[in-house]
């Protein structure tokens, strides 16, 4: 940061600050933070001696389950956590818990959670008598393949009718425990209805009273079972058959069983997500999605929650129906450029992807952000036209002004020109316009009137309309139309040249010299004789300056070529560039510049 003192303060301000000299309350936080950090470093330091251990229980399990999350059974960040000491006992653990739940040690018992081959993540077995001797840093390296810092653990209380714990039930090898879910198609809800014992030989049909109970539904209701299976990188959420043993349908320790009334014809005519499976399977494809104006790119204009399976005409009329306008094909989406953070050059054409999902993927990466704007015309009649952005630099004002014109892609140049015409104002009634391609200050093309539209790009080149010069009206068969360049070496560049400002075309006559043709460029570009004296004039090929004199032939130096070609040879003005730097007119998101930082005394 840069700071002007004044002399007179010099002494003041540029001298031995003292701890009194800072203010109290600056020095309180000082000091504050600086205790911060060491506790943090001695942290750190002991990091290696400590585990944390993550306890999941019933409770995290009905609070999360429908408000936070709908797979698998807890979010394991969001469940208390301790910080022990790896070499204290498993049993001095039990002992924090206690104080910490209000369970006593006996009615503890503590489950090891797995990742499963399809990833994913349920309790798994419980911890052995002989595992509860051990030490946490031990139990962590036995239970803990990856090798991380945690130890996760479900902690099973039994209640008794009075809502007190009992003695954690004896588990043999036919018993599994599961977990219960309960889904409702007419609130569309989903939550966590507690856990059950079962035989792994038994069956659900013989013990539908209790899942009847368990569900808060009568004894004799109808029921249907659903196995929460995985739901990455598909849904698998299948019914179970009532009639088979749960060792048959593969049931296991930690498995999630998902209960609802059995769906009528009724229901199904008057739910969106009549089954539990339709229910995970929107919500797994549920998508908040940041809208922004394509105008202001940086800004979140408004969200929604969508569906990746959405159609594109969901996603425009979501979007219509949102901002209040009242015909969805007048919206344009244009997706987003992940790495680049921007929007991507070209718009999604009118029903040119199927789903929302194919909107939103950039190569290997999802994004969560589309731009909008609003036409004025419906997009598949848009798609039928050709919009080009022409900047039209007026023949005898110091004015450049840009004009969108909208033809059928079959339209010509000429159809442009005639287009033009009526918008512009012409420094005479019979003028000729001619459309010029520009890029970075020359002129690569002069268009036919007879080519199409329909492959001109101007996303990354300019377009220039201009008034053909009335000297250019009968060029005799010795003159030439030649490049003219504004021109400078950059001094951190090896010298290199470096054009710069407006070009434009010029007539030379056969045996015009330089002295000749400086006169009539100094008229052209109406600079005053004190600059103009400044100015260097060169021919260059291949980007090498070689420097004229004033009584050099221009022409000599130019060879013979096709006049629409993008030619290599030009006449060079050397001189420094004085105008304001500002973004080119062809896309000015691609080319900025920093505004400057002035400081007020």
């Amino acid at each position: 940061m840069l700071v002007y003192i004044r002399e007179s303060d010099k002494e003041k301000i540029m001298c031995n600050v003292d701890e009194k000299d800072i203010a109290e309350h600056l020095r309180m936080r000082l000091k504050k933070e600086q205790e911060e950090k060491e506790h943090k470093k001695k942290e750190k330091a002991k990091a290696h001696l400590y585990t944390i251990i993550k306890v999941a229980r019933d409770e995290d399990l009905s609070e999360q389950i429908a408000k936070e999350i709908y797979f698998d059974l807890v979010d394991h960040d969001k469940v208390r956590s301790f910080r022990i000491q790896k070499q204290l006992p498993f049993t001095a653990f039990k002992e924090e818990v206690a104080k910490e739940f209000g369970i006593p040690v006996q009615f503890q018992r503590y489950w090891l959670w797995a990742k499963s081959q399809n990833n994913t993540y349920r309790p798994n077995r419980p911890l052995s008598a002989h595992e509860e001797l051990q030490t946490v840093g031990n139990l962590r390296e036995v239970s803990n393949k990856a090798h991380n810092a945690e130890l996760k653990l479900f902690l099973e209380v039994e209640l008794g009718m009075d809502l007190r714990p009992l003695p954690p039930p004896d588990k043999s090898r036919e018993d599994i425990l599961i977990f219960f879910k309960l889904y409702d198609p007419e609130k569309e809800e989903l939550r966590y209805v507690g856990r059950m014992f079962l035989k792994a030989v038994g069956k659900p049909i013989e013990i539908l009273a209790k899942l009847n109970e368990l569900a808060g539904f009568p004894d004799d209701e109808e029921i249907e079972l659903y196995a929460e299976i995985k739901f990455e990188p598909n849904i698998m959420c299948e019914p179970i058959d009532k009639r088979l043993s749960f060792k048959n349908s593969q049931l296991e320790d930690g498995d999630i069983i998902c209960i609802q009334k059995a769906i009528s014809s009724e229901s199904e005519t008057n739910h969106r997500y009549p089954d539990v499976s339709s229910f995970l399977e929107d919500v797994h494809n549920r998508q908040v999605v940041h809208f922004r104006l394509l105008e202001k790119p940086k800004e979140d204009d408004f969200s929604l929650e969508l569906s990746k399976l959405h159609t594109y005409d969901d996603v425009v009329e979501r979007v219509a129906g949102h901002i209040g306008l009242d015909d969805p094909a007048k919206i344009r989406l244009t997706s987003h450029n992940c790495y680049s953070q921007q929007p991507k050059p070209q718009p999604i054409r009118y029903r040119g992807v199927e789903h929302l999902s194919d909107m939103l993927i950039h190569y290997n990466q999802t994004s969560d952000i589309l731009y909008y704007e609003v036409l004025d015309i419906p997009l598949p009649e848009l798609q039928g036209l050709k919009t080009l952005k022409v900047a039209f630099h007026h023949s005898t004002k110091d004015e450049v002004v840009s004009h969108s014109i909208r033809l059928p892609k079959n339209s010509t140049v000429g159809d442009v020109i005639n287009d033009l015409k009526s918008k512009v104002e012409l420094s005479r009634p019979d003028a000729e316009l001619r459309l010029l391609e520009g890029f970075y200050h020359k002129i690569y093309k002069i268009f036919p009137s007879h080519e199409k539209i329909e492959n001109i790009n101007d996303q990354y080149w300019t377009l220039r309309a201009e008034e053909i010069p009335a000297e250019e009206a009968n060029l005799g068969p010795q003159d030439r139309l030649i490049h003219v360049y504004h021109f400078m070496k950059d001094p951190s560049q090896n010298q290199q040249v470096q054009n710069f400002g407006e070009p434009f075309l010029l007539v030379i006559h056969e045996g015009e010299t330089l002295a000749e043709v400086r006169t009539r460029i100094q008229k052209k570009l109406q600079v005053l004789d004190e600059e103009f004296s400044k100015w260097k004039f060169a021919f260059l090929s291949m980007n090498r300056p070689d420097y004229l004199k004033d009584g050099d032939v221009i022409s000599s130096r130019f060879q013979r070529r096709d006049v629409y070609g993008a030619w290599e040879q030009y006449l060079g003005l050397e001189h420094t560039d004085t105008a304001p730097k500002r973004p080119l007119i062809a896309n000015q998101n691609r080319h900025t510049y920093e505004k400057p930082v002035k400081i007020y005394n």
